[in-house]
């Protein structure tokens, strides 16, 4: 997933645009989502963004939607629970679980709507930005921003060296299965346990390794990162704004409405 993740954010029609109009553009976007009072802005956040993502961006609308599976599954879990421990108000659907009886109250309902909206068009405007813009040169603009050097070369290291970790889990979970480490519970734990350990040692001398190269390559405490995508063009700027004002609009004129 990281190898689609990263050839896609370097391949889709949007890769020579502006960064920081990208980043505008999906920050903005979540923002809203989130602090919008009604399920309606959310809601059209995800429809506008996934068809920016697979029709502007041409990322192939399978592999986009089994992007948005898990999370959306997610939150219609989470969204059932909330339905029916929270709020009051009229009954809309009851029924007897072993004797406990299980209300969801338009307030809950509501709330539960409202939740998985707000997932539902947070994480498309977090694909988009995690799709079209490689994360290098996200790195960079959060330097140029002024955050502080180590804070960006620390998410550098530690955004590389996960995937380097996950691979080597991956192939050490493999080869245990291959030798029946997962035949029964005991084997399971123990196969587990042995590749915790294994893989903290993996990463204690990966670590030596990178202070050793680093060392070699007169490392002084600092990387230099080079903003290289190009300005936004008026039109861009202005297209991004008048979204995200739509958005806006549509979440202050909706925001006294409820869908049940």
């Amino acid at each position: 997933m990281h190898d689609l993740l990263d050839d896609y954010a370097h391949s889709n029609a949007l890769r020579d645009t502006s960064t920081r109009l990208k980043l505008l553009l999906g920050l903005g976007a979540i923002l809203l989502c989130v602090s919008s009072a009604t399920p309606v802005a959310p809601l059209f956040i995800a429809i506008t963004m996934s068809l920016i993502t697979v029709m502007l961006a041409k990322i192939p609308g399978r592999f986009y939607s089994k992007l948005l599976f898990l999370p959306v599954s997610f939150s219609l879990l989470s969204a059932a629970v909330v339905a029916f421990m929270h709020g009051g108000g009229e009954s809309l659907f009851a029924f007897d679980f072993f004797g406990i009886s299980l209300v969801i109250r338009e307030e809950g309902a509501n709330l539960a709507l409202l939740l998985i909206a707000r997932t539902f068009g947070g994480m498309c405007s977090l694909f988009f930005i995690a799709l079209t813009t490689p994360m290098i040169e996200i790195f960079s603009v959060l330097k140029s921003l002024g955050l502080p050097d180590f804070l960006v070369e620390l998410s550098m290291l530690m955004y590389r060296y996960i995937f380097v970790f996950v691979d080597q889990s991956a192939m050490i979970h493999s080869a245990q299965v291959m030798r029946l480490g997962d035949a029964g519970v005991k084997n399971s734990l123990y196969s587990f346990s042995m590749l915790s350990s294994v893989l903290f040692l993996r990463a204690w001398e990966q670590g030596e390794r990178l202070i050793v190269a680093m060392d070699a390559r007169c490392y002084d405490g600092k990387l230099d990162l080079m903003e290289q995508s190009a300005k936004a063009e008026p039109k861009e700027i202005f297209a991004v704004m008048g979204y995200l004002a739509v958005i806006a609009a549509i979440a202050v004129f909706t925001r006294g409405i409820q869908l049940l």
